[in-house]
C-alpha cells in the first residue's frame, strides 16, 4: 500500500489499487483504514471486476434512491467500508468477500 497526497482530489480518500489517493497531508486512521478495506475488496475480485461491480452497482442504487449520495453509500463495498473503518482491527477478522453481507442487507441502508 502506498498513500499519495494530493491536494486536488475531489473525495478525502480513494483506493486505486495499491495506492491510496488523500486529500489532506495527514490523513485519519478511519480514513486509511475505510481505503484499506477498499484494497482488499479489489484484490480480493480484481481490480477489473470490483470497478466493474462498483459502477453497476452504483448504477442500480441510483435509480433506487434517485440521489447520488444515497447511491454511493449504499454500495456494498462502501457499507462495508464505513460500517468498519473505525474498527482498526477488521481486516485481521474480516471473512473473504466481506462485503457480501452487504450486499442484499437493505436494512442498514445509510
Amino acid at each position: 500500500m502506498f498513500v499519495i497526497h494530493l491536494p486536488s482530489l475531489g473525495p478525502d480518500g480513494m483506493a486505486l489499487f495499491p495506492f491510496i489517493l488523500v486529500k489532506r497531508p495527514n490523513p485519519g486512521p478511519a480514513l486509511l483504514n475505510h481505503e484499506r478495506i477498499h484494497l482488499r475488496q479489489q484484490a480480493e475480485l480484481g481490480i477489473l471486476p470490483f470497478y466493474i461491480w462498483y459502477g453497476l452497482e452504483y448504477l442500480v442504487r441510483r435509480f433506487h434512491y434517485r440521489d447520488h449520495y444515497s447511491a454511493y453509500r449504499n454500495i456494498s463495498f462502501e457499507r462495508e467500508a464505513f460500517s468498519n473503518d473505525q474498527d482498526l482491527s477488521y481486516l485481521k477478522t474480516r471473512s473473504f468477500w466481506g462485503f457480501w453481507r452487504y450486499i442484499a442487507n437493505s436494512n442498514g441502508e445509510y
